[in-house]
């Protein structure tokens, strides 16, 4: 379960990470990131459908798919993940860049909905839905947007809202060679005193 508004920021104690933040390489945070969009998932399906078989789950799956603008992005992205790409043979959207269906797919899995939560700013829910998909799909962006996405992923699960100054501030350290230990350190005031 992804951590509430205002929750104070844990460091992960398999990585040191922010919790969230190691993804992909610490496969507890990975654990943790796939587990934002399993819960939308598994609520989708038990509001909607009830008890279904695997079967019945995969015909869910490609409706989903069939009309992403209508269904929440945790439900979209674990809908491709159920889905096999017929060309390349990983989960639809999840394949290697210029596979023309994971291409396609990747592109439409940014018009399902995105409903910030209450007390959050205009925006969090796509800040998080990016920065998951990337952290995600690591093999569809740059090292840089990785780096940035992993280290903002946990502030903005937590409700942090991030400023035009704030972003550019964290762009600029990377461009300049920033590690994730020097990024997760502008949120140190997001953290509860005994991780620091």
């Amino acid at each position: 379960m992804r951590p509430a508004v205002g929750e104070r920021l844990r460091r992960c104690s398999a990585c040191g990470c922010w919790e969230y933040g190691g993804a992909p390489d610490c496969a507890r945070c990975r654990v943790l990131v796939d587990e934002i969009v399993d819960d939308g998932w598994r609520e989708f399906v038990s509001r909607e459908f009830g008890m279904i078989t695997p079967k019945e789950e995969l015909g869910i799956a490609a409706m989903v798919v069939d009309e992403p603008d209508r269904h929440d992005w945790r439900v979209v992205d674990a809908a491709m993940d159920r889905l096999v790409c017929a060309d390349c043979g990983s989960s639809l959207g999840g394949g290697p860049v210029g596979c023309p269906t994971c291409d396609r797919s990747h592109g439409f899995r940014y018009s399902a909905v995105e409903t910030d939560r209450p007390g959050v700013h205009w925006g969090n829910e796509h800040a998080i839905r990016v920065s998951v998909s990337i952290v995600r799909n690591p093999h569809r962006t740059s090292a840089a947007d990785l780096l940035g996405r992993r280290a903002a992923l946990a502030p903005a699960l937590a409700g942090h809202h991030f400023t035009t100054e704030a972003a550019q501030r964290m762009g600029a350290l990377i461009k300049k060679g920033a590690t994730y230990a020097e990024l997760a350190r502008l949120f140190d005031f997001l953290a509860d005193t005994a991780d620091l």
